[in-house]
């Protein structure tokens, strides 16, 4: 009987990601809740920051894979790495019939490389508004919650506007990019007021 109870709490253990929710095995992860009971935001990280395959959260499967081309071969990313942990807010959907793409809101989180999979409490700083192919394309820019995990002292646009000004421009030119010449327009910036207000409106 010993054995059976120490053999069942190291399954539990196991069974806990970084962000201490337990990883389930079979519901969907859109399914998480977007905020926490604290008011922050659960982001999902599909590509490591630091990388080019574009890898996807495929919620039919429960499972990440890299997205093919029509002719079968990965695809990469053709420009620089991504310049931070890209990934999705749960539990939400940007509307085809309101404007959107039909997927989650996108999340660059501003950490050091997280793996694909892990689930963490994050804070919106901007809003990052991009039209892809005439369909708006939205990128909500955070930080993580957690103090250790930040590598910038920034919780607000006003903040990263006036001592990280590079990495606006950066990311604006990254994403302008990363797809090609003329691929994605960029629409401008919005502070983090305005980004927590579009994860509220795009919530499933």
């Amino acid at each position: 009987m010993k054995n059976l109870n120490i053999l069942f709490l190291i399954v539990m253990l196991n069974s806990f990601n970084h962000s201490g929710q337990v990883a389930s095995k079979t519901n969907s992860l859109y399914d998480i809740a977007s905020f926490t009971p604290d008011s922050s935001v659960n982001v999902v990280i599909e590509i490591p920051a630091g990388t080019c395959l574009k890898t996807e959260y495929d919620q039919s499967k429960n499972e990440f894979s890299v997205e093919r081309l029509q002719d079968g071969t990965l695809r990469r990313v053709q420009f620089l790495p991504y310049p931070g942990n890209y990934g999705f807010i749960p539990s939400t959907e940007m509307r085809l019939d309101l404007g959107g793409d039909g997927d989650a809101l996108d999340v660059l989180l501003l950490a050091e490389a997280l793996p694909k999979g892990q689930i963490l409490e994050t804070i919106p700083i901007a809003l990052l508004k991009l039209k892809d192919n005439e369909k708006l394309d939205y990128k909500i820019i955070a930080v993580p919650k957690e103090p250790k995990l930040q590598l910038i002292n920034c919780m607000s646009f006003a903040c990263l506007q006036q001592n990280y000004p590079a990495i606006i421009s950066i990311l604006e030119l990254w994403f302008a990019h990363y797809k090609g010449t003329n691929k994605t327009k960029v629409i401008g910036w919005e502070t983090e007021e305005s980004a927590n207000q579009e994860i509220h409106k795009w919530k499933r």
